[in-house]
């Protein structure tokens, strides 16, 4: 999927000034299959800490089960015992996997503001971060919409290289001190957790091919 937006960004994008939004985006689709209508983008306000953990959680990997557990399993499966089966009836069932998990843990998370396609169709924003660099020249935001950008159009399908799963979609933004820069989505790129900055973002983001072109 070839996609390609320009950004007009508010100086103010970041800040809660009385009833200004946190964030405040006007973007035009350019490129092959891309909507005809501009889209806008406006935050309420940034997710809170409490609120990231659970999206976090659901994608990293599960703590390893405890020496005694790990031996208890052994041993009802070395039995063939109930407790060791999922059998016919399969109440145990499968454990979801981090894709499921996180898709989940998105649709459960506070609404944080709207990106509006046609004045009609809307996206949720349900995760929202972003981080200054330490001198203050640039600033990284990730948003995270409930539903897969584009996901409105009959004909609409996942991007090669995107998780086929995946109902949401992830938008991260490199701008600089005057609010140009680039941006990237799940769209064409997995999904991670930047440990080092406690977030969700994009796999690899620097050999992610530019989908979002911001402007001030």
């Amino acid at each position: 999927m070839a996609l390609a937006l320009a950004l007009a960004f508010s100086p103010a994008a970041g800040l809660v000034l009385g009833e200004e939004p946190a964030l405040r985006l006007r973007a035009v689709a350019v490129g092959p299959g891309a909507a005809e209508a501009p889209l806008a983008i406006e935050l309420t306000r940034w997710s809170t800490e409490a609120e990231r953990s659970p999206l976090l959680a659901a994608l990293s990997a599960p703590p390893p089960a405890p020496p005694a557990a790990q031996a208890a399993g052994a041993r009802a499966a070395g039995r063939g015992g109930r407790a060791g089966r999922i059998g016919r009836g399969g109440r145990g069932g499968a454990p979801q996997g981090p894709l499921a998990r996180l898709t989940a843990a998105v649709k459960a998370a506070p609404t944080l503001g709207f990106i509006w396609g046609d004045g009609v169709t809307g996206y949720s924003i349900k995760y929202a971060w972003r981080r200054p660099s330490s001198d203050g020249g640039s600033e990284r935001i990730v948003l995270i919409t409930d539903r897969r950008l584009g996901g409105h159009a009959p004909d609409s399908a996942p991007a090669a290289g995107a998780a086929p799963d995946a109902e949401f979609t992830l938008i991260e933004l490199h701008l600089d001190a005057k609010g140009a820069g680039e941006g990237k989505t799940s769209l064409t790129t997995n999904v991670v957790v930047d440990a080092a900055a406690q977030t969700l973002a994009l796999d690899a983001y620097a050999s992610a091919p530019v989908l979002l072109k911001v402007t001030p």
